[in-house]
């Protein structure tokens, strides 16, 4: 979902939420905020840089490898049946149950 910024329409109406402007995550469809919900005032959505993530960005596929994970200090299970898993990468129990 898009994160919409918004700010204080007027400068002598507002609540402290309001007046530096703040942001909403929101559908495309659902309709642009009129009025800030904790003052009822009037405010306006404003045009602001994207945040975009770069297409150089790894790929979620290395990121998230056993390999790439055991690197940076994280452990990967997997679900081997009802309640118990095993370790694919990385350190910690070889296996777990919900049991224990």
């Amino acid at each position: 979902m898009p994160l919409y910024s918004y700010e204080n329409k007027h400068k002598d109406n507002h609540c402290t939420y309001c007046l530096g402007g703040f942001d909403v995550m929101q559908k495309l469809a659902d309709p642009v905020l009129t009025h800030c919900s904790y003052c009822g005032c009037e405010i306006k959505k404003i045009i602001t840089t994207a945040h975009i993530i770069a297409a150089t960005t790894v790929a979620p596929n290395s990121t998230l490898s056993e390999k790439n994970i055991a690197k940076n200090d994280f452990t990967q299970y997997r679900k081997v049946g009802k309640g118990q898993y095993e370790k694919t990468a990385g350190k910690g129990p070889n296996t777990f149950s919900a049991d224990d």
